[in-house]
């Protein structure tokens, strides 16, 4: 696998060994040691699944006292994720990485804990996967507003869906502020 580093601390793109012939393909997705030595050694706790139609927007989630660290990937279609640097102290701070993730690049992205997270869709179904290293908190989630002008994620989408939770979330100067 390679391995990739990106402009956040931390935040790695992933591109696993693809083995593949006229019958299809094969791939590992995860397997400890080789993660270990990319510098991903936090455990895994949780594994999920989600299904979303074109033009959904997910995003941005965080837990305030419990971050996750994040392993995402697409197993159908394609999605355009996303990683904000929310850490006041970092040099970083307010930036965002976005890589296109789905079913022919076999890309992962590493999340560590302490980044706003989301994805849109741009196929017209995808399945997206991660691995956490901590358990869902409903009383500890908190996230970011997907088009917060001072963070200026350039989405590829003009009109996303979005839950009403989403819609609602803070801006980056608020969720600093404790505004939420």
């Amino acid at each position: 696998m390679q391995v990739f580093e990106t402009k956040l601390p931390g935040v790695l793109i992933i591109k696993p060994k693809v083995f593949g012939d006229y019958r299809g393909f094969f791939l590992e997705t995860y397997q400890i040691e080789r993660y270990r030595e990319a510098g991903i050694e936090l455990p895994f706790v949780q594994d999920n699944h989600s299904r979303s139609q074109r033009g959904v927007l997910r995003g941005m989630h965080l837990q305030r006292s419990r971050p996750q660290g994040k392993l995402v990937s697409v197993s159908h279609g394609t999605v355009y994720d996303v990683a904000v640097d929310i850490d006041p102290a970092s040099s970083t701070f307010g930036q965002y990485v976005g890589v296109e993730l789905n079913d022919d690049n076999h890309l992962q992205l590493w999340i560590p804990p302490g980044y706003a997270h989301g994805f849109c869709v741009l196929s017209d179904v995808a399945d997206f996967q991660y691995k956490c290293t901590d358990y869902y908190h409903p009383q500890d989630e908190s996230g970011l507003l997907w088009n917060d002008p001072d963070v200026g994620i350039d989405w590829p989408i003009d009109s996303p869906q979005l839950s009403d939770k989403d819609q609602r979330l803070p801006t980056l100067r608020q969720l600093m502020n404790n505004e939420e």
